[in-house]
């Protein structure tokens, strides 16, 4: 009784605290979020864990959608100044998404059992009040990496039957990493602000340098978040209770990417697994293993859908499907040809290439609209992915042929 006490409370310190932190930070619109929840937990009580899955999914994804569509018709149409506090819930309800559907599979799948007896109140309670906490958990309200619901479990009984030993030296290292990604970001923004992008006046190769470090501008704001997430996983215990069952003192669990393992990839599939890596194996499972025709492009498409549905993300999510698939072709027919000194220069110039994309990509999906288009086009960067593409059809021609 006294370990299910301490693990029950543990449970409510979590959950209240997002709630708090929804309330604190959302407002009135925290309530996407509650209501989001409340209709997950009626599913789980009422449908058979069979078909979970399919009505969580289909809810959840018309839930937030019409969030999406709503802030796109006050912003196009009319012009009106979205507030901070919906464009926040709305990002934690995409995240919100991810755990629901983790769980739905889960069930569907049968790696979890819920089983509930309304006539015995501790019985409901030991399964409910798990997925309260796994589903508004603090740690990932407002960003971080998703955990499964059987490992969350684990972790939380871990922590809460003893004591994990002190993060702090590993919280800290990461606030360092903030602090250097942030540092970085600040003399790109400095070099940007103080040195102008002018159609007329610019060289192309300056303007290609200019696009690349607005997006990596953009690209950097993304680790320091995953950092600090991570870090704050890190802090209540998650992350080193798990490495520590396998005798590891490592923090390296629980993490979406690390800046130099992203940015050094050479090739657009190996970037496209490391970038936001929970949400990819996410992605992998919920829609890439599961379709049977064009899984790539219905990967990204649902991505893409996740999103938002903006201008630029259909550009951003449909360039990058196009161009992971012309990477798994170019590289089946280059790489067995090359020598070994050939090949350091093919690295070299897959690099360029696979950031030359990606800064394509970043511009399109953060700028949204026609804008970020125009300069892509306006700097010649546009024209690296529609090269990759023109090749990819070239070589599925060179196919039929042979």
């Amino acid at each position: 009784d006294d370990a299910f006490k301490r693990i029950s409370n543990w449970y409510l310190f979590v959950s209240v605290g997002g709630c708090v932190l929804a309330v604190v930070t959302m407002g009135i619109y925290s309530l996407l979020l509650f209501t989001s929840t409340l209709v997950f937990i009626l599913l789980v009580l009422s449908v058979d864990p069979s078909c979970v899955h399919i009505w969580a999914f289909g809810i959840q994804m018309l839930w937030q959608t019409f969030w999406h569509l709503l802030i796109q018709y006050r912003e196009y149409y009319l012009h009106e100044p979205v507030s901070i506090r919906l464009f926040l819930a709305v990002s934690s309800l995409m995240l919100l998404t991810q755990r629901i559907t983790s769980v739905s599979m889960d069930l569907q799948e049968k790696r979890i059992m819920l089983t509930c007896n309304t006539s015995s109140r501790r019985q409901t309670c030991v399964m409910i009040l798990p997925l309260i906490s796994y589903t508004l958990s603090f740690t990932t309200l407002l960003g971080g990496p998703l955990c499964s619901y059987s490992r969350f479990v684990l972790l939380m009984e871990g922590i809460g039957l003893s004591s994990p030993p002190s993060p702090l030296a590993v919280v800290f290292l990461k606030l360092i990493q903030v602090f250097l990604l942030q540092w970085a970001r600040w003399c790109l923004i400095y070099f940007l602000k103080r040195n102008m992008y002018d159609p007329v006046n610019s060289g192309v190769l300056y303007g290609i340098l200019w696009t690349w470090c607005l997006a990596l501008v953009f690209r950097i704001q993304y680790y320091s978040h995953w950092r600090i997430s991570e870090g704050l996983n890190n802090a209540v215990g998650f992350g080193f209770w798990e490495y520590s069952l396998a005798d590891s003192s490592e923090l390296s669990g629980l993490s979406d990417g690390d800046f130099w393992t992203t940015e050094s990839s050479s090739r657009m599939s190996e970037y496209a697994r490391q970038w936001n890596f929970t949400t990819a194996l996410w992605l992998h499972r919920l829609v890439y293993i599961r379709c049977k025709h064009f899984p790539l492009f219905m990967c990204f498409g649902f991505s893409l859908w996740w999103h938002g549905l903006h201008v630029g993300h259909f550009v951003g999510f449909f360039t990058w499907a196009a161009t992971v698939k012309a990477d798994y072709r170019i590289h089946k027919h280059l790489w067995p040809e090359f020598s070994l000194t050939w090949r350091k220069i093919y690295i070299f110039l897959g690099w360029i290439n696979t950031q030359m994309i990606v800064t394509c990509i970043a511009i399109a999906v953060e700028f949204r609209n026609m804008s970020g288009l125009r300069l892509l086009w306006g700097t010649y960067v546009g024209l690296f992915p529609f090269a990759n593409i023109i090749l990819l059809f070239i070589l599925l021609k060179l196919e039929r042929r042979c």
